[in-house]
């Protein structure tokens, strides 16, 4: 399948992983989803250097230890309004990648998204907002190979200034962009924005194999 890049997706964000359902329920008290701060969006990790880029491979796994994420992926297209489809809100424990767009860990920019909640409770990337610079994500390919990320920034933003360019925009080596929302809730429209997590391909190994 000719990948199409991510300049194909609309300015939009990705809007229905935004309704806030199990707020809305009032399940959740006044516990939000955990928000990043202004610290952490500034990027850089110095200590990182960028792996060579690896050939094109869908993905089928991601994992980010820190904040206990271990979940399929499931490929998403675009919406007839031009945004980021999503998974099924009833699999709270399934994200989504681009699958129009670059493969995690090819040079260039791939995209993965996930609910923050459903209306059951918190969902995939719930803590995606607490993440921390340094973190390392690691994402299973379908050719056995594994994708080892570190996070270079977590930032927030609102849906009505969302830099398209910044996280969709093309990228000279192999970088993952990781999106659910966040920015603040409200009742009557749900969340106000979204959390982006921005990271680099550091490494690479077979899967079954862990680092030493």
């Amino acid at each position: 399948m000719r990948r199409l890049g991510n300049t194909a997706i609309a300015a939009v964000t990705v809007a229905a992983f935004c309704s806030g359902a199990w707020l809305l329920s009032g399940g959740a008290g006044t516990h939000a989803p955990p928000q990043p701060t202004a610290a952490e969006a500034r990027s850089g990790h110095g200590g990182a250097r960028s792996a060579p880029a690896l050939p094109p491979s869908p993905p089928d796994r991601i994992r980010i230890p820190s904040i206990h994420v271990n979940a399929p992926l499931t490929g998403l297209g675009l919406t007839r309004s031009g945004s980021l489809d999503v998974p099924p809100a009833a699999r709270k424990n399934l994200a989504g990648w681009y699958e129009a767009g670059t493969t995690p860990g090819e040079t260039g920019t791939a995209i993965v998204a996930g609910h923050v909640d459903n209306s059951d409770g918190p969902a995939v990337f719930y803590d995606l907002g607490a993440l921390r610079k340094g973190a390392s994500v690691e994402v299973d390919r379908r050719d056995g190979s594994v994708a080892l990320f570190t996070v270079d920034a977590i930032a927030v933003y609102k849906a009505t200034d969302f830099p398209d360019e910044k996280v969709y925009g093309a990228a000279d080596r192999p970088e993952l962009r990781i999106i659910t929302c966040g920015g603040g809730y409200s009742r009557s429209t749900g969340y106000q924005g979204n959390v982006v997590v921005f990271a680099h391909l550091t490494g690479s190994r077979s899967r079954g194999r862990r680092p030493a």
